[in-house]
């Protein structure tokens, strides 16, 4: 099975090699069949401190690397 890829916005850094990033999604609401959006946060590892709060990254599944940590932040493309 493919691993999930998302993309979110970094609401926290200050963990030791770990990120917190908010990501949001747009729903149909089933009964009043309006536009909603709901957010999670997901705890990601990040090796090198790289990334800070308010930056926009894409993260991806990995093996559990702590209790709260299933995902990996996906290193900058080479411009």
């Amino acid at each position: 099975m493919p691993k999930r890829i998302l993309e979110g916005l970094v609401v926290s850094d200050k963990g030791d090699k770990t990120v917190v990033v908010k990501v949001e999604r747009t729903i149909l609401h089933p009964v009043l069949k309006k536009t909603v959006r709901k957010s999670k946060r997901y705890h990601a590892h990040d090796e090198n401190n790289a990334y800070k709060t308010g930056e926009s990254i894409r993260i991806i599944e990995c093996a559990p690397k702590s209790k709260l940590k299933t995902w990996e932040v996906l290193p900058r493309e080479a411009n």
